[in-house]
């Protein structure tokens, strides 16, 4: 008989998939179309960033990124203050 238990260890890796039974396994095709866009991919942003080229100083970019993980946010949050600066002069 072949098995019908989960095929995703408790490391959530995928299991050996020559003993499931193909039946547990449907089509993308098969699922309706509201579950199928939700399975693709991280949701669309309501607001989506450019994406650009941008030449900065050796030093600006350093102690950026010695801030750790999300300095490029950091950046951005930091263009945006200088710009409401300048629109409040």
């Amino acid at each position: 008989m072949v098995s019908r238990l989960p095929v995703i260890d408790v490391d959530g890796e995928v299991a050996d998939l020559s003993r499931v039974d193909p039946s547990m396994f449907k089509p993308m095709a098969s699922l309706p179309a509201s579950l199928q866009a939700k399975l693709r991919g991280r949701p669309k942003a309501a607001l989506v960033k450019e994406r650009i080229t941008i030449r900065l100083s050796p030093d600006v970019v350093q102690q950026f990124r010695a801030t750790g993980s999300g300095w490029q946010t950091r950046v951005d949050a930091a263009m945006r203050e200088w710009l409401s600066n300048q629109a409040s002069r």
